[in-house]
């Protein structure tokens, strides 16, 4: 099953560990959006691609912090990890924060479904892709979140594939973005106001606490 491969892929990944928790009292933590997981999605289940995942298993900052997420990335046939782009500044990830519009679940796991990578959006301004995302009913993805996509389906991260994290800032121009330096995921950032031909927006369609 689609959800206990997500779990046991966390255990694996030592997130309880990170969380303060034994791995049976992370899987009990997940249980309860076991049935969400299989009812959050109308019609018949349809299998993750490159650019459209089902749902996936966000572990939040309210358990453990993105800075300890980042470096168990990798991409799918490297083994190098995730890195976190020192031009963040001295306070690193600590200053951005969830737009207020997303109403995040207040729980430590929540589900994410509909997931689009939003290739669409290359070549488009965040600026500007934002308010078109948000006139679609959907909703951009914050930096746990999009460590959640790579995690789950590190091969959404691809050359000219990458994307941006437009559901969290920190008060002025900056973006986060997940994309590949190298052979790794790396977690930067780029300005709201220029356009990046490698770069889209991703997007969600619900969140489930």
């Amino acid at each position: 099953m689609a959800f206990d491969r997500q779990v046991a892929g966390l255990v694996r990944l030592g997130y309880p560990a990170l969380a303060g928790m034994d791995a049976a009292q992370f899987e009990a933590l997940c249980e309860p959006l076991r049935a969400v997981a299989h009812s959050a999605l109308p019609g018949p289940y349809r299998p993750a691609t490159r650019s459209w995942m089902p749902f996936v298993l966000v572990v939040s900052g309210e358990l453990v912090r993105a800075e300890d997420l980042v470096p168990l990335l990798t991409l799918v046939g490297r083994a190098d990890t995730g890195i976190v782009d020192r031009n963040h500044g001295e306070d690193g990830l600590r200053p951005y924060q969830p737009l207020p519009i997303l109403n995040l679940p207040h729980s430590g796991v929540y589900l994410l479904t509909d997931i689009e990578r939003g290739e669409e959006f290359r070549g488009i301004r965040p600026a500007d892709a934002l308010p078109a995302v948000l006139e679609r009913g959907r909703s951009p993805l914050t930096i746990h979140e999009g460590i959640a996509v790579v995690t789950h389906f590190p091969e959404a991260l691809e050359k000219n594939n990458c994307f941006m994290l437009s559901g969290s800032r920190r008060g002025d121009r900056r973006v986060p973005a997940m994309w590949i330096s190298g052979r790794a995921p790396k977690l930067g950032w780029c300005w709201e106001g220029n356009p990046h031909t490698w770069l889209g927006t991703a997007s969600a369609a619900a969140r489930h606490g």
